[in-house]
């Protein structure tokens, strides 16, 4: 099993339903499952601080050891209370050393636009094949220099060595690069009033 940095102990569990789960919580634990490979879903319970602690980074690979079995797994998903994001309940997903799975990577922005212009994303995470063990953090997108009326594809973005897209055929625009809408109204405003004191003087 290759080295990983996140290990946490975790506690087969029998007991399911809204009823358990509170209780679990109540005791500072966090509700899991770990599924994946064509075995039956594994339902187990996580220390609630540890985990919260890894929880931090998306994509968290995470070694268990379930009552002297280890697993690997990654985190799918996190379910939190809207409120107070407490984390209600968390999906694992059982994984092997080289094995590449579909994930979703934060976009890190880097550089600068033309001066003046901004940067509006259309989404936060560019999905992604990837080693199960060698996820990237984030994947860098450089916008410097570029002009209002530009945009940048997932197509476009040079990907770290070993990463692929998930999907290579759909058109995915990561970003686009505007004008501000009080600098550009303003100058359409001028525009008219320009034309309409030409006709003025003619």
């Amino acid at each position: 099993m290759a080295e990983v940095e996140n290990k946490l102990d975790a506690l087969k569990r029998t007991a399911f339903g809204k009823g358990a789960a509170r209780k679990i919580r109540a005791n500072h634990q966090v509700p899991a499952v770990l599924y994946g490979h064509g075995t039956e879903p594994q339902h187990i319970t996580l220390p609630g601080h540890e985990t919260m602690l890894m929880l931090r980074k998306a994509n968290a690979l995470i070694e268990l050891d379930i009552e002297g079995t280890k697993e690997l797994s990654l985190v799918k998903d996190v379910q939190r209370d809207p409120v107070r994001q407490i984390i209600e309940h968390v999906d694992l997903l059982l994984v092997k050393k080289g094995e590449r799975v579909e994930v979703e990577v934060p976009i890190e922005i880097t550089g600068e636009p033309y001066p003046g212009m901004i940067v509006v994303q259309d989404t936060t995470t560019i999905a992604v094949l990837a080693d199960a063990t060698d996820i990237p953090e984030y994947i860098q997108v450089s916008v410097e220099g570029l002009e209002a009326g530009a945009s940048i594809d997932a197509k476009d973005v040079e990907l770290p060595k070993g990463i692929s897209l998930a999907d290579e055929e759909t058109e995915i625009v990561l970003l686009s690069i505007m004008e501000p809408k009080a600098e550009a109204e303003a100058e359409e405003t001028e525009g008219e009033e320009g034309g309409a004191a030409e006709e003025a003087a003619e």
